[in-house]
């Protein structure tokens, strides 16, 4: 139960509650006026006696979210997710919200935090610059994403009531539609290629869907390119796996089930900080089986036999790790040095400008274009988690064979003869205003001299108009 007391002007509700260590503790909350003593006192008596009282608590923000990093965030994230939210912690949430406890973290304190972060200078870190001065867009909705899913937790875990960054008003994003493209350029960028690398990367991107991780990742125990898997139109490939850079502070704290294998880092970067790793996808619908067309299954086969001879050329020099996409000595070859011989590739042979990423993008549209629309098939071979991903981001393909239903209804209704003679009713028309030939009349008159004598006679007896 709560009472109201009155001091100095003031009236405060009076209540007892158990904290966290079960101790019972005294609670004085003011109020400028009775109304609101009142009302704030049948709140704690129902909360009480429904047993949804939340008892006050001085846990800080800094303090949940460490929490919540460890109870939540090393069950669910990976390396790189981990690293990105736990930078957006240190470097965007902490410094504005770290010292507020968590429940006067209030509605309107969200939308103040996420209002102030239009105004936040990105840090610069290591000579790395950011594109932009300010947060943008993209970014603030990433942290509202975070703070959203870590104060749903709180409100599970009986910290608060309700989450204050459930509807926030966010900055509005100008998403543009991601540059790709079609068929006939990325022949011509085949035709260019000279990396025998990059030539296999766009063909697996393009082909089979891939991400670079997934790339990059690949080993030759998951490609099935026999004779027989061939000629009976069944060569594939498995993606069980990628290949990432992650922080080794961050393996430390995660651990390392996900993690298949570490590569042993080169002379020259014995003291670095991070680690090149092959990992299990991010989702388990990104491990999945890829059909390729024979072409590429016969691309795959002279790569293995162009790095088979490359690896008896450098006998024990040759690290074999039995990557599909490795470099000259078998080591793992990173994202980087795809997507920079990708922009050599561009500027050489003057492509439009696109990110590798976007060849997946042409990928997906151009295999909606020939199943005509068939998502499911689409998604099986992209890996998406959900089909609504596929229906969203190329919701334009869809409508254009959506088009196609109409020219397909002609045909194969409207093409019936009977129908062909159908007509939408049409309005009567008035008769136009009968039209005087003068010339005609005359011509007529001096061809007819009996015509014109009846005329003459008709005008005489004709009354005149007064």
């Amino acid at each position: 139960m709560a009472s109201i007391k009155r001091r100095r002007g003031k009236y405060h509700v009076v209540y007892y509650y158990l904290n966290e260590d079960g101790e019972k503790k005294q609670k004085w909350e003011s109020f400028d006026t009775e109304a609101e003593a009142k009302h704030r006192k049948a709140e704690i008596e129902y909360k009480q006696g429904s047993r949804t009282f939340i008892a006050p608590s001085k846990t800080t923000v800094a303090a949940f979210l460490e929490d919540f990093v460890s109870l939540y965030g090393t069950k669910k994230w990976s390396p790189s997710t981990y690293e990105a939210n736990t930078g957006l912690i240190r470097n965007y949430i902490n410094p504005k919200l770290g010292s507020t406890l968590m429940q006067d973290v209030t509605s309107i304190a969200a939308d103040r935090f996420i209002s102030a972060l239009q105004r936040t200078k990105c840090p610069t870190y290591k000579n790395r610059y950011s594109k932009t001065e300010y947060m943008t867009p993209a970014n603030i909705e990433r942290i509202n994403k975070l703070l959203r899913c870590a104060f749903g937790q709180a409100v599970r875990w009986d910290i608060i009531a309700k989450n204050p960054f459930e509807n926030t008003t966010l900055p509005k994003i100008k998403r543009k539609p991601r540059e790709i493209w079609d068929a006939a350029t990325i022949r011509k960028a085949l035709d260019e290629c000279k990396d025998g690398r990059l030539y296999v990367a766009i063909n697996l991107s393009f082909a089979c869907s891939l991400r670079i991780g997934e790339i990059v990742g690949l080993t030759w125990d998951n490609i099935h390119i026999s004779d027989a898997d061939i000629a009976g139109d069944n060569a594939y490939l498995c993606v069980e796996k990628e290949l990432v850079r992650v922080r080794e502070d961050s393996l430390a704290v995660l651990g390392e089930e996900e993690i298949i294998k570490k590569f042993p880092r080169t002379m020259y970067l014995e003291d670095a900080s991070t680690v090149i790793v092959l990992k299990t996808p991010k989702t388990e619908s990104s491990v999945r089986k890829v059909w390729m067309p024979k072409t590429v299954a016969y691309i795959l086969r002279e790569w293995k036999a162009s790095q088979d001879k490359q690896k008896e050329f450098l006998g024990s020099e040759y690290l074999d790790y039995n990557l599909v996409v490795a470099l000259p000595n078998g080591r793992p070859c990173e994202e980087t040095v795809i997507s920079n011989a990708f922009r050599r590739l561009k500027r050489d042979a003057q492509l439009p400008d696109v990110v590798f990423h976007s060849l997946r993008h042409s990928s997906t549209t151009y295999k909606l274009k020939l199943n005509h629309g068939d998502i499911k098939a689409t998604q099986g071979d992209t890996g998406h988690s959900q089909a609504d991903m596929v229906t969203k981001v190329y919701a334009h393909i869809l409508d254009e064979d959506r088009k196609v239903n109409a020219q397909k209804f002609e045909s194969a209704f409207y093409a019936n003869p009977d129908l062909r003679s159908v007509r939408p009713p049409e309005e009567p028309k008035e008769p136009a205003p009968a039209t005087l030939d003068l010339e005609a009349l005359v011509e007529q008159l001096r061809k007819s001299p009996e015509l014109a004598n009846t005329l003459a006679a008709l005008l005489v007896s004709a009354p005149s108009e007064k």
